[in-house]
């Protein structure tokens, strides 16, 4: 008997460390929510509590957000108890479409985190680099994971639709600004790069040596869309993802998905978000 019960402690104690080492992580791209939207049916308002019943019957972890105004974003977080987020407005404050990042307070510290704008000339405030036609911000943090201590790194970035330069070049920022402050502290990146995998901007970060693309590390995947849809549950993005997750060496990706949950017929978003759960 005494055996038998050793033998159980074992191995929910075994069960619950290999938990405790996994990390759920999300990226999604909220659509901001706009006048022109709401008038076809596809209003933030009416969106974002389905993006909150995504978020948490996947039960993400951490997970970065892009095109989210403050009302949309407060009121998300509202929907989503357990969960807080930070970031700036890409024209400043609360100004502007957020980069956001969401992580449950419960299971992470938050240590530090900062902003910086995707710009040749000045990235310490809100400007239009390259050939953009928007201005861009990237948001990160540090977390320590309070159970065991785990520090990791994670960004969050939405790249320019418009301007080819600017991707490639940002993304050469992006990896410049992340040897200079991580070191060798493992590192998260998500975001909505607007640009597939096909891309120069892709391969910038993906063949860096630092980072790597999750959809091509994990050995299970559910992926049988793109990742944009503009609102349309028909589209056929021919497996172009411009939505992407990237890991250092230290993560090691299991499953990887693009989401294509739907509701009375329509989409929560004009992207579907991708969600990852990695070991380490």
């Amino acid at each position: 008997m005494k055996k038998a019960f050793l033998s159980l402690i074992l191995f929910v104690l075994f069960f619950s460390t290999a938990i405790a080492q996994q990390l759920n992580i999300g990226t999604y791209n909220l659509r901001y929510a706009n006048a022109t939207d709401s008038a076809r049916g596809n209003g933030g308002g009416q969106r974002y509590p389905v993006i909150a019943q995504i978020i948490r019957f996947n039960d993400w972890d951490i997970f970065g957000t892009q095109e989210g105004l403050r009302p949309m974003l407060d009121n998300l977080a509202d929907s989503l108890p357990g969960y807080k987020w930070l970031g700036i407005g890409r024209d400043g404050g609360d100004k502007g479409e957020h980069s956001a990042i969401f992580y449950k307070t419960a299971k992470f510290k938050l240590l530090k985190s900062g902003n910086f704008w995707l710009s040749p000339t000045d990235t310490e405030h809100p400007n239009v680099g390259w050939d953009a036609a928007l201005t861009r911000v990237c948001t990160w943090a540090q977390f320590r994971e309070i159970k065991t201590g785990y520090v990791f790194n994670f960004f969050n970035v939405h790249m320019d639709h418009m301007g080819v330069v600017a991707r490639r070049e940002s993304a050469k920022l992006i990896m410049a600004k992340m040897k200079q402050m991580t070191g060798d502290i493992p590192t998260i990146l998500t975001g909505d790069f607007n640009t597939d995998q096909k891309s120069d901007a892709y391969s910038t970060l993906n063949d860096s040596g630092l980072l790597k693309d999750c959809y091509l590390l994990a050995p299970v995947k559910l992926a049988t869309q793109g990742t944009f849809n503009d609102f349309q549950i028909n589209t056929d993005s021919q497996y172009r993802r411009i939505d992407h997750i990237f890991v250092t060496k230290h993560f090691k990706p299991l499953r990887y998905a693009i989401l294509t949950n739907t509701y009375r017929g329509k989409l929560p978003s004009d992207h579907y978000p991708v969600v990852v759960i990695l070991s380490r």
